[in-house]
């Protein structure tokens, strides 16, 4: 079907046959994005159940997110290798019998494995639903087509916590994973009946020296940091893992720069505004995810509340995203991207200062409204400073820039959760040692839900300095976020400097 044209500065909105697309593939998206923020509220429930530390069992995000970002890579090469419909559909059957054995899970060590098979399921739905979007809307109308790509992460943050939350406190941890099963038929089956086939087309020779380099070394780097909560930096069980994953990583950058064929072309990057997207998203991802992770444990630990109830603490966040990414996706499409980033930025750091010096009794509503206000600056700063990134390259490099891009989202969501557990975990044995001595990092064995169900007078005792702890934290992510408004800021003022023309149409892109 030939695509309608459009006047120079007026977007177009998405018809009846690309909205019904971009339902069916929504559902898959959304199930795996809503699984992440599903688990974050169960996490706790998940250390105390198998009688795990908390940076053991963060691992069960980990994993799934590092998952993710090993098989990205390989899910552009095989759409174009099989066609992009087939891996759609394999990735929903591989994606619901991944959840199905965590739900079967019976030990930390079998969940985080089933986890990570998830994720190699979950990792391939994005990139999917991104080209089958993509090429049904065309490219005149990219900026649409990233609001729609954000509905999933819109609705995560809303109903996950929610849903995980009802789920654990009146049904059982097991069925945050068993809930995918149904919904993964219906996303089956409305795939196999709307979509059209596509025909597979010659595939580009894939860099496997690139991913044995970068995946392992992303899992290993972040392994070490988690183990140095447990061993500290001077055990080799730490920086022996660090250091071989720095090295590995280091090896992929001079393989990737010298590559013909890289995995991601990293001088692309280097000669445009693309390296100060992916800057920016890489330490926006690090924080925000980061953070996903830390509020509900704040809520749950420090001030008593159940499962569902941080995740309704939750959902003005999702709530401020849902109404401020629609609007993000117009203003890209009508104006350009590069200014959106640095002014969504300060918003999420602004939502950040009261958990900075959150207390244990700081007031609810003014926690609920820092969070919209997160959820605000999230929804102004996320698919625009993608989509700056896939309108500053050739238009040869799009698929490989919207590759990198989610490598780069997944691995600072799996860093995030790891680097912020270990510092949290950190600052609660500091502060609570004088406190219950061995038993501060003794609790970590059980959660620290074990605090959480301490007798009320000592649950009072510690309730000030926990909070602390998560202070701490909460200070690291807002550092990142601050340091995410340089490149930030360099980007929209090279977008200021210089009209840029469409990689895809051609056509000119208003940035100003």
């Amino acid at each position: 079907m030939a695509e309608p044209s459009v006047q120079a500065g007026e977007p177009e909105g998405l018809d009846r046959e690309t909205l019904i697309v971009a339902g069916v593939v929504m559902l898959g998206a959304v199930m795996s994005i809503l699984d992440t923020t599903v688990v974050n509220v169960a996490i706790d429930h998940l250390a105390v159940a198998f009688h795990s530390s908390l940076t053991t069992i963060q691992w069960v995000i980990t994993g799934y997110t590092l998952a993710l970002a090993t098989v990205i890579p390989v899910s552009g090469w095989a759409a174009d290798r099989f066609g992009t419909k087939r891996i759609y559909m394999t990735s929903l059957v591989l994606f619901t019998l991944g959840s199905v054995l965590s739900g079967l899970a019976w030990s930390a060590g079998s969940l985080i494995f089933f986890r990570i098979l998830q994720g190699f399921g979950g990792g391939m739905i994005m990139p999917a639903v991104m080209t089958i979007l993509t090429r049904k809307a065309g490219p005149h109308r990219m900026g649409r087509v990233m609001g729609v790509l954000g509905v999933p992460m819109l609705i995560a943050p809303i109903l996950g916590p929610i849903l995980g939350g009802w789920l654990v406190d009146n049904a059982s941890w097991r069925w945050i994973f068993f809930i995918n099963l149904p919904i993964g038929i219906v996303a089956f089956i409305l795939a196999l009946i709307v979509l059209e086939p596509d025909q597979p087309q010659p595939a580009h020779k894939l860099d496997w020296l690139g991913m044995l380099l970068l995946s392992p070394g992303l899992a290993v780097f972040i392994f070490g940091l988690a183990e140095s909560s447990t061993y500290g930096f001077g055990s080799v069980r730490s920086w022996g893992p660090t250091v071989l994953g720095v090295v590995l990583i280091a090896a992929w950058f001079i393989h990737t720069w010298r590559s013909p064929n890289p995995l991601i072309d990293l001088r692309t990057f280097a000669h445009t505004r693309a390296g100060a997207a992916a800057g920016t998203f890489l330490l926006f991802a690090i924080s925000v995810f980061g953070t996903m992770l830390l509020v509900p444990l704040y809520y749950q630990s420090v001030r008593g509340a159940s499962a569902l109830q941080a995740g309704l603490l939750l959902a003005p966040g999702g709530f401020g995203a849902m109404l401020m990414m629609p609007l993000s996706g117009r203003l890209t499409d009508r104006y350009g991207p590069t200014w959106l980033p640095a002014t969504g930025l300060p918003f999420v750091a602004v939502g950040l200062i009261p958990f900075v010096f959150v207390g244990a009794h700081t007031s609810y509503v003014l926690l609920s409204a820092a969070n919209f206000v997160q959820g605000l600056g999230m929804g102004l700063a996320m698919m625009p400073n993608m989509t700056a990134a896939m309108q500053a390259v050739p238009a040869a490099a799009i698929a490989r820039t919207s590759t990198a891009m989610n490598i780069i989202r997944q691995a600072g969501a799996s860093i995030g959760t790891a680097v912020l557990s270990v510092i949290l975990a950190s600052a609660i044995t500091a502060n609570l040692t004088g406190i219950l001595g061995s038993r501060a990092s003794g609790s970590h064995s059980g959660g620290i839900a074990t605090l959480q169900h301490l007798p009320a007078r000592a649950h009072a005792a510690i309730a000030g300095p926990l909070a602390d702890a998560f202070g701490t934290t909460f200070t690291w992510a807002l550092v990142l976020i601050l340091v995410a408004l340089i490149p930030a800021v360099g980007m929209a003022l090279s977008g200021r400097r210089r009209p840029v023309t469409s990689p895809v149409s051609g056509a000119p892109v208003v940035l100003e």
